[in-house]
């Protein structure tokens, strides 16, 4: 009996994989329905955005970029932020004898499953109708949605496979820290330029289009606007290019499978330069309190330097702080009080705190038996995100202050921010034990499948929470500024923040200390989760 087709049973095992992880608790279903039902009206409405500009000049250069930054989504989304299509590890069918080739094409099949191939093909088709004109334009896009669709797909899909051991690698420690690095200034450009297309139109677009229209799979749309316009041999050049490029993909794609699947994984062998790489964080260790709190926290300044995914976490939270505040101040658009983002982004490194361990914490767990462990665990980690925080949110402040030349506003933005800062570090030693879920170590994925809920939840209910908890610094800011005149009165808000914001802290860890102590074997039993 001939074995069935590869490609129907790794559909059916996608399809089977996420249904079963909905089955788990209704949170859990609620909150993938809530972002599938967000997901298809803002594809919906950009849709009839893209219908909206029909016959609008230089709506093709908008479609043309507008494709290339979703595929530029596409490539470095499943790296560093959880995806829909987190369950099509390659790692885990390196134990079958599958051939690589009908693997691909299953896996490439398989991957068009779900929110984010139909998000992209929504965006397609409402581009396609923003620039077609004409049957010949009609003709082009029928070939141009589906070739694109498939490099969106298929560049995701390589670059997954040829990155999938760089995160628990310890020599692609530095590459990925590179990475999100690379992606947060990426972001951040992506931002700057949208806000320069509102306000100079998109004429402005032009040049970059030009260039783009040769890139795969932008020159798939560009290749319909040629042949709207009669130029059936440019289109048919564009259209043979995003081809090619599919086909390159899914050769690369091929090779990396080929090697994951055949050759050992290099992170495991053992080094004896391993000792000499890792620097012990001596001197700060001595400075450190003593008891369990100092050890805690020389441990987490440890897993800063040690840790990949904790390395590549700090270092794009680092890099968007700086960016946001100081490129806006650059642009003249900007604002002292932009540089509270800086204390946000590395507040949000308190949130899911013991997911951080992986399945090390239940060491941690064992030595937590009472609320007192606790908190003096909880205190440990909140005192080595502090040793960072506080610095850094100072040097960007400054920075930001002076590109501005609004020095007068430095006290009263410190002050904000060291409040932002202590309420994010309440509210997330609360949420590490209300709503922990586990970090894979092995491959892309930052959440494990099916608690992808969970992890919303606890991020952005906690932002909000830690928003609330500001809302007397930020009505004092406003009065003084506005009812005071400003004055020489706002410096105290720098005392007042930082007092405010090291009283939650204080608080915060007591409230959430009898909590972690009572809940230890759920939170062992959620980050655990492979």
């Amino acid at each position: 009996m001939s074995a069935p087709a590869l490609t129907p049973v790794l559909v059916r095992l996608k399809l089977s994989l996420l249904r079963n992880g909905l089955r788990g608790s209704g949170g859990r279903r609620a909150a993938y329905l809530a972002s599938a039902v967000f997901a298809l009206l803002f594809a919906a409405l950009q849709v009839v955005g893209l219908v909206a500009l029909r016959g609008v000049g230089h709506v093709e250069s908008l479609v043309v970029l507008l494709v290339a930054v979703l595929a530029l989504g596409w490539a470095v989304m499943p790296l560093f932020f959880p995806s829909g299509d987190e369950t099509l590890d390659p790692t885990r069918l390196v134990m079958l004898p599958l051939r690589p080739r009908p693997l691909v094409r299953g896996l490439l099949v398989a991957s068009l499953v779900g929110i984010g191939p139909l998000f992209t093909l929504c965006l397609l088709v409402g581009s396609v109708i923003a620039v077609a004109d004409g049957a010949a334009a009609l003709a082009a896009g029928a070939v141009a949605v589906p070739l694109a669709l498939l490099v969106c797909v298929a560049l995701a899909r390589a670059v997954a496979a040829a990155n999938v051991r760089l995160l628990s690698s310890r020599r692609g420690r530095d590459l990925a820290v590179l990475s999100g690095l690379l992606i947060a200034v990426g972001a951040q450009v992506v931002n700057f330029g949208a806000q320069r297309i509102g306000s100079s139109g998109l004429k402005q677009l032009a040049p970059v289009a030009d260039v783009l229209a040769w890139v795969p799979p932008a020159s798939a749309l560009a290749a319909v606007h040629a042949a709207g316009e009669g130029a059936h041999a440019v289109a048919a050049a564009r259209l043979a290019l995003c081809a090619g490029a599919l086909a390159v993909l899914l050769a690369l794609w091929t090779r990396s499978l080929t090697r994951l699947m055949t050759a050992p994984d290099g992170s495991t062998l053992p080094s004896s330069r391993a000792a000499v790489r890792d620097r012990p964080s001596g001197t700060l260790a001595r400075l450190l309190p003593a008891g369990r709190t100092g050890t805690v926290a020389d441990r987490g300044l440890r897993y800063v330097w040690r840790d990949p995914k904790t390395k590549a976490a700090w270092v794009t939270s680092l890099a968007i702080g700086l960016i946001v505040p100081v490129f806006n101040a650059w642009q003249g658009t900007g604002s002292v009080y932009f540089a509270c983002f800086a204390a946000g982004m590395l507040g949000i490194m308190m949130y899911n705190q013991f997911g951080q361990d992986t399945s090390a914490f239940w060491i941690v767990a064992t030595t937590v038996s009472s609320a007192r462990d606790a908190h003096a665990e909880l205190r440990g980690r909140a005192l080595a995100l502090v040793l960072i925080t506080l610095p850094y949110a100072t040097f960007v402040t400054v920075l930001t202050a002076a590109v501005l030349g609004d020095w007068r506003r430095v006290p009263e933005a410190l002050g904000l921010s060291f409040a932002l800062l202590g309420a994010m570090l309440a509210t997330g030693a609360w949420t590490s034990a209300r709503f922990p879920y586990s970090i894979p170590q092995e491959g892309y994925k930052n959440v494990a499948p099916g608690q992808t809920g969970l992890a919303w939840i606890s991020v952005f209910g906690g932002m909000v929470a830690a928003a609330l908890l500001c809302a007397p610094v930020i009505t004092a800011a406003i009065w003084l500024n506005v009812s005071a005149g400003g004055g020489p009165w706002t410096w105290l808000l720098l005392p007042v923040g930082t007092l405010y914001g090291a009283a939650l802290t204080v608080v915060g860890l007591r409230l959430a200390a009898p909590r972690t102590a009572a809940r230890l074997p759920e939170i062992l039993a959620a980050v655990s989760r492979a």
